[in-house]
């Protein structure tokens, strides 16, 4: 497989030819990590990224040899006001992509409905004092959000565990691909909320893997590996766990020759 390495202060930063090696390779790591947690531990707990640059990586996930009956899952975003069946919510990409087709243990969605989002943040958030994360999975948006923390709303040491914020304009059109289903057509289309996992709470995961492929991913990965770390560009944080390491394709890593 085609790869090189480099180490960005704490982060370890992997860069592939394709997105397909990428994932595959991804997965591989990923799958190594859950079967070394399982041999201490009864079950542990995921947290699962839900959007297209995670396809190749969950694709091959699912075909990977793991207990998947001791393994709680969760997902650290959802929209908010959506229609249940609306293929753009992020439990039924994950449903789609990895949940209908592997037994987990138990698989805790999060429900953004408008009008039970207090409640949906305190027993979300019961559930991440409850199931420690030991894996989180993540993906990177184009304004270097980590699940749904747009730079106006990401605090480094947020108070909150699950929070409701209101999405920027950037993070809104990037959610629009009038040829992808799991996309909005419009911008019009794409919620103004959402309900997400604040950073401390995704930071707790002992392991964080980053999976951000693509050219639209390119300038996002510049400023996580190039830039002070700062609320301004929320990934940059990642640089700080001492567990992360970053999957990115030659696209995604096209401006930091």
């Amino acid at each position: 497989m085609d790869k090189r390495e480099i180490t960005k202060d704490k982060l370890k930063v992997k860069i592939y030819k394709t997105r397909g090696d990428m994932g595959a390779d991804a997965a591989e790591e990923v799958s190594s990590c859950i079967n070394s947690l399982l041999k201490d531990k009864d079950y542990i707990n995921i947290v699962f990224a839900a959007a297209p640059s995670q396809n190749e990586f969950l694709a091959s996930l699912r075909t990977k040899d793991v207990d998947w009956s001791r393994i709680n899952a969760f997902h650290m975003d959802e929209y908010v006001g959506l229609d249940a069946e609306a293929p753009q919510l992020f439990g039924n990409y994950l449903k789609e992509m990895l949940f209908d087709h592997v037994k987990f243990r138990e698989v805790y969605y999060m429900n953004g409905d408008k009008d039970k989002l207090d409640a949906e943040c305190k027993r979300y958030g019961g559930l991440m004092e409850k199931y420690p994360t030991d894996i989180v999975i993540l993906g990177i948006g184009e304004n270097t959000h980590l699940a749904f923390n747009d730079p106006h709303v990401a605090f480094f040491d947020d108070p909150e565990v699950v929070k409701i914020i209101d999405l920027d304009e950037k993070n809104r059109w990037q959610q629009v691909d009038p040829d992808d289903h799991i996309c909005f057509k419009t911008i019009d289309e794409v919620p103004t909320h959402a309900i997400t996992l604040t950073i401390p709470a995704l930071f707790k995961a002992k392991y964080a893997f980053a999976v951000v492929p693509g050219n639209n991913k390119a300038d996002a990965i510049y400023h996580t590996l190039r830039d002070d770390i700062q609320e301004k560009y929320p990934s940059t944080i990642l640089r700080n766990h001492p567990k992360a390491v970053l999957y990115i394709d030659e696209a995604s890593a096209s401006k930091l020759a």
